[in-house]
């Protein structure tokens, strides 16, 4: 009984051993299996960080209006018994807009007019016979103060006659009329708008640390639309006050506008050029990471080994940097990256430090002005690989 109970304790012990060393053998193989495993390539596209040229600017955004407009209305009440333009008509200073009916008006300026040449008749009277010696000097100081009375109601009565018209003040393009012929009007209703479209003026505003770079004829340019042809202006105002609540300085530029592309009220995105500076490293926007540590770049870096056809290894490496300034799709790189770098510009998602990388500028959004960094390009690539 004995002898059989220590057979199935042998048994026992040599069946769990091997379980036991079955168990660690597999751990050691897989261990072994994922640490000789290559790790796949990830394919990114570079860019070369060069010394080069950088032009800095102001960038804003701002609203163009007319550098004259206004909004037409008339100064008296009346009824419209003439509308003298149309949509959009091109008109000159001082022609007539809109006539008020004025035959109460014109009548009692006839009438003045009648009492003036009565009393400036009288007045010659009275010149002549006190010339004689026959009239008094009162009769003819009271001839004056009569003729110079009636003088002074044709005026009056010539100035109420024009406030029954509305004239363009200046030259530009009138908007659509707002009234109707026979409609009664008060003072203040509007009846168009008037512009001139030759110069905008663009108004937009700037971070108070920037107003040092500004200046009184500096050169601007703006855009109402991406990818728009640019307007070129200069700057011809600067408010002298920051805004407290902001912190924001009010700027005003003057813009040409021949050809009558810019609409008052439209919105526009400004940039105020800086002189030009050298020896200064510029990244893709694309380039730069942003995370709660800093802002970094992955360059690229050659590992140690050759690949499977004999070419260098390549990696990603992190690489904290400092930014500068930014303009349109490029930032200053002041310290982290040296001249010669390969910097990556997309594929970063899928990085971490050491990671192998392939570098494929089929379409680099980081140089988008190589024509094998365009869709096209890519497209031409993927047609002829098809076709082999």
């Amino acid at each position: 009984m004995i002898k059989r109970l220590l057979i199935a304790i042998v048994l026992l012990a040599v069946l769990a051993g091997g379980i036991v060393g079955f168990n660690m053998f597999r751990d050691q193989a897989i261990q072994q299996f994922f640490a000789n495993m290559p790790v796949p390539s990830v394919a990114v596209s570079t860019v070369e960080a060069k010394d080069g040229s950088w032009t800095p600017s102001v960038d804003a955004i701002g609203t163009v209006n007319a550098i004259r407009g206004v909004d037409l209305t008339v100064e008296t009440t009346g009824i419209v018994t003439e509308i003298g333009f149309e949509a959009n008509q091109q008109v000159r200073e001082d022609d007539v807009l809109l006539q008020l009916e004025d035959k109460v008006q014109q009548a009692d300026l006839q009438a003045s007019r009648t009492q003036a040449a009565l009393d400036q008749q009288s007045l010659d009277r009275a010149r002549e016979l006190r010339s004689r010696g026959v009239g008094s000097s009162v009769t003819l100081e009271t001839a004056e103060a009569a003729a110079q009375a009636s003088a002074a109601q044709v005026q009056k009565l010539e100035a109420v006659l024009q406030q029954r018209q509305l004239r363009a003040p200046f030259n530009g393009t009138i908007g659509i009329p707002r009234v109707d012929k026979g409609q009664y009007l008060s003072p203040g209703t509007i009846v168009a708008t008037l512009q001139d479209l030759e110069t905008m003026r663009a108004d937009f505003t700037v971070p108070e640390q920037q107003l040092g770079l500004l200046k009184i004829g500096q050169p601007v340019r703006l855009w109402p639309n991406e990818g728009d042809e640019a307007f070129n202006g200069q700057i011809t105002g600067i408010d002298p006050k920051v805004d407290p609540s902001s912190r924001l300085v009010s700027v005003r530029a003057e813009i040409s506008n021949p050809e009558g592309k810019l609409t008052p009220g439209q919105f526009v995105r400004v940039k105020v050029d800086l002189p030009q500076e050298d020896g200064v490293i510029a990244l893709p926007l694309t380039a730069v990471v942003t995370s709660l540590y800093g802002d970094y770049v992955f360059a690229v870096r050659e590992a140690e080994g050759e690949g499977e056809n004999g070419e260098k290894k390549l990696q990603a490496r992190q690489v904290f940097v400092q930014v500068g300034r930014r303009s349109g799709a490029q930032a200053e790189v002041r310290s982290g990256v040296e001249p010669g770098d390969i910097v990556i510009t997309a594929g970063q998602n899928r990085l971490s430090n050491g990671t192998p990388v392939t570098i494929d500028n089929t379409i680099n959004p980081g140089n988008p002005g190589d024509p094998e960094g365009t869709p096209e390009a890519a497209d031409n690539e993927t047609d002829k690989a098809a076709a082999q």
